[in-house]
């Protein structure tokens, strides 16, 4: 679907955030990102995305037979377009909070629509049907009139899947998605993006925090370290030293990487150790 070409991205201040990376990106497999603070995930979906234009290299997009477009030549009608295509799912939600749950859902259509449609949010019965739908779909159809800001968290993290689902993308982009929530809303929201990737064969991909949530969700995961993509493989071949060495340069022998968090202090990682 997507193939980058020797991908780099430095910003005006001089930091390398990634560094000649070359991959491609299906459907067929629910994909992690791993890496500590810095290492160049969260750039990297965003260059995917279309919201960041890569110093040099190609971004790739396939139009289903295919690499139709060189994003990084596209025209903004082009890029709005492939932004449609994808939806993001975001650490903090990103919800409107004095909007019902509905409101922020049917803002997944706004891609779809004329200008003055989008101005006056003037959707149609068809497209408030399918935001109906895609909150029932995460559980949330109870909460349609809610607003935004009297839910839980991982209540609100829902209704942010509900809207990427809402612009009916061929890919989700989810940056985080678990990080602020507790481990019962964790394992829901985690197996929500499973099953959308299963049922609906939408590409997942998912920066995360833990190795636990990476092993039993991910098909193919990608390590990045400085900017540079440094294993690309299955959970399984994630080896002790492999993930020791994204996180810390001297690591404690008694350090369980199955439990290695981005964050150094988190309760999930305490609960489990």
């Amino acid at each position: 679907m997507i193939h980058l070409r020797n991908v780099s991205q430095v910003y005006p201040n001089g930091t390398a955030a990634l560094q000649g990376i070359t991959l491609e990106l299906t459907s067929d497999r629910f994909t992690a990102m791993i890496g500590a603070s810095g290492a160049g995930k969260s750039t990297l979906l965003r260059i995917i995305n279309g919201l960041l234009k890569p110093s040099s290299g190609e971004v790739l997009v396939s139009n289903g037979t295919d690499y139709g477009l060189e994003l990084t030549r596209a025209n903004s009608s082009q890029v709005l377009v492939h932004r449609r295509n994808i939806g993001m799912v975001f650490q903090q939600f990103n919800l409107v909070k004095r909007s019902t749950a509905l409101d922020n859902v049917l803002s997944g259509r706004l891609g779809y629509m004329s200008a003055w449609r989008s101005t006056l949010k003037a959707y149609t019965k068809a497209d408030k049907e399918l935001a109906m739908s895609m909150l029932e779909r995460v559980g949330m159809a109870d909460y349609a009139w809610q607003r935004s800001d009297t839910l839980s968290g991982g209540q609100q993290q829902r209704v942010g899947i509900a809207r990427a689902l809402a612009q009916q993308p061929k890919m989700i982009l989810a940056d985080e998605p678990i990080s602020a929530l507790d481990p019962k809303s964790s394992d829901q929201v985690m197996n929500l993006l499973r099953d959308i990737h299963e049922r609906d064969g939408i590409a997942v991909i998912a920066n995360l925090h833990f190795l636990d949530t990476v092993r039993d969700y991910a098909d193919r995961v990608l390590a990045l370290k400085k900017g540079t993509l440094v294993f690309d493989g299955s959970a399984d071949e994630l080896t002790s030293d492999l993930t020791r060495s994204l996180y810390y340069d001297e690591v404690p022998a008694e350090t369980n990487a199955q439990h290695i968090s981005l964050k150094p202090v988190d309760t999930r990682v305490i609960l489990e150790a």
